[in-house]
């Protein structure tokens, strides 16, 4: 093993990687080839990759910045108008889906369609600016005393549906098409599976609001998968009538039909939800793999009783309502059901199956799932359906940088319940990149990846400066090699990318820059959706 690749494993400040797993032992001997031939080919084998653009540098930047030959336009930015009942588009931009308009159809339209976007938090303190209040004197315990500010607060989070479409080669938010709208901290939220109506959610069928929302995914159907991540936003902003127990869930929400209630799974558990990758069982049954984003939090992945009826769209509304949650166990290389049924440990530790998914966190340390370093983003590979997980750092464990892990489902399986893995690669000075966070594939099978850190010229990521986008090679002699595609602006979080089907646009989301601002004269950051054109980036 080449020095790189030893690295690779080894990275850099990782003392904790996943060792304290007993995971490294998928890395020696046969189970190592194994691993290396998750898609057919051995590592290292094959064509080297032509990187379609020339990388950029690191950089301070105070712009999004792009290799040569590529432009962004905003398409919305926090505060714009979506439609014409007034509401706007969101704050702290994070997750995007695509849907191509003809999407129910079976089209690929990739000049017009819809896109969830997630909102992720609100900007108290931007909103005071406007508002002319003094952050400096300002208590949470007063909100009740501003409500225009706690009104704008609970606008600013949820997701936003816009209708957007190219024209003269930009895309454009169309603006009060009839598809635009929001949910928002004030929607009412259908809850479903075995927590609704608990004791656990005081008694609740409906819940107000989604906060928290990070990342996500896309159904089968044609859905968007919202997830709640933080769920203590509410406490934190002195929300009035805030019940934690409402929150933390996956939430489902059709862009092509505004009257189909939003819905929050409670069969897929409650933990701080980074996102949602949905693939199928050898079976047809739905599997859908979830991180929690915590430091010594776990992996986890939810199997449909139900399987996919890829005829009938309206069959399949219901799928996420009843099936197993599972966490993974990296030491014994196996997923764990979160089954009070069938666990003896959960029947001596919580009441019942609505108490195991509600504090679905505390089941799953209960059954030895192995405490991860926050694990966030979870896809699954294009052509091998193997699955890649970003752990974006443990500052407590030494791990500043993170790692991406790949795990190879048994027999190719996703239903297996036994399964292999290996570090993808290891954030530091021999990989290049820091603390990942969102994860997208190209039909190539390239993962492109964003980072999550925050850098100051003395701190441990000053040699990184801005957060930047990367394209990774998962095959061929340049395996495992960061190309840098985007740096992004001082302050912010470079979120949420996503290709359209043709893989000439790349949208991306800039979160909570600290100044940079599509509007001249204001002193603070707006979070926005842009597009990225100028090349092919996948295809």
């Amino acid at each position: 093993m080449d020095r790189r690749l030893f690295l690779t494993y080894v990275g850099s400040g990782t003392a904790a990687l996943v060792a304290a797993s007993s995971g490294l032992g998928a890395l020696t001997g046969n189970a190592m080839t194994a691993n290396h031939l998750m898609n057919g080919q051995p590592k290292g084998q094959g064509k080297r990759l032509t990187a379609p653009f020339k990388p950029v540098d690191r950089t301070w930047e105070n712009e999004l910045v792009l290799p040569k030959g590529y432009k962004y336009n905003i398409i919305a930015s926090y505060g714009d108008v979506i439609n014409s009942k007034g509401e706007k588009f969101g704050d702290a931009a994070d997750l995007t889906v695509y849907f191509p308009i003809d999407s129910l159809k079976g089209g690929n339209n990739s000049e017009e369609g819809l896109i969830w976007v997630n909102h992720e938090f609100p900007e108290p303190g931007n909103y005071m600016k406007m508002l002319g209040i003094n952050e400096a004197t300002f208590k949470k315990e007063d909100l009740s005393n501003y409500p225009e500010l706690l009104k704008m607060e609970k606008e600013a989070v949820g997701g936003s549906v816009i209708r957007v479409k190219k024209e003269k080669g930009e895309w454009k938010l169309v603006k009060d098409d009839t598809y635009n709208r929001r949910v928002d901290g004030t929607t009412p939220i259908e809850l479903t599976g075995p927590a609704k109506g608990s004791k656990y959610v005081n008694g609740a069928t409906t819940v107000y609001g989604s906060l928290g929302n990070c990342s996500g995914g896309r159904t089968l159907w044609n859905t968007a998968l919202s997830c709640e991540e933080n769920t203590e936003y509410g406490d934190d902003y002195g929300w009035p009538d805030f019940n934690d127990h409402h929150y933390g869930w996956v939430v489902e929400v059709d862009p092509f039909n505004p009257n189909r209630p939003v819905r929050k799974h409670t069969a897929l558990g409650r933990f701080a939800h980074e996102n949602a990758a949905m693939g199928l069982t050898k079976d047809g049954r739905v599997v859908v793999y979830m991180g929690d984003d915590k430091g010594d939090a776990c992996f986890y992945k939810f199997i449909s009783e139900k399987k996919f009826n890829p005829t009938n769209r309206e069959a399949n509304f219901d799928i996420l309502e009843s099936g197993t949650l599972y966490a993974a166990n990296l030491g014994k290389q196996k997923w764990v059901a979160l089954d009070r049924n069938t666990n003896s440990t959960l029947q001596a530790q919580f009441a019942d199956q609505a108490d195991v998914l509600t504090n679905a966190r505390a089941a799953a340390l209960a059954v030895g799932g192995t405490k991860l370093d926050r694990p966030e983003d979870v896809e699954i590979h294009p052509h091998d359906g193997t699955v890649f997980l970003a752990l974006t750092n443990n500052t407590g464990h030494g791990n500043f940088h993170g790692q991406i892990i790949r795990f190879a489902p048994a027999n190719g399986d996703h239903a297996s319940e036994a399964f292999t893995f290996e570090v993808f690669i290891a954030g530091g000075q021999q990989s290049g990149i820091t603390c990942p966070d969102n994860l997208h594939f190209d039909s190539k099978g390239n993962l492109w990846v964003v980072e999550d850190f925050g850098a100051t010229e003395t701190n441990q990521y000053a040699a990184y400066k801005n957060c930047g986008v990367f394209m990774i090679p998962t095959d061929g002699k340049s395996y495992g090699v960061p190309h840098q595609f985007a740096s992004g602006p001082k302050g912010c979080e470079v979120t949420g990318p996503w290709l359209t089907p043709d893989e000439r646009t790349l949208f991306l989301d800039v979160q909570h820059p600290d100044t940079w601002n599509p509007y001249p004269g204001q002193s603070f950051g707006r979070s926005c959706l842009v597009a990225v054109q100028g090349g092919s980036f996948g295809k």
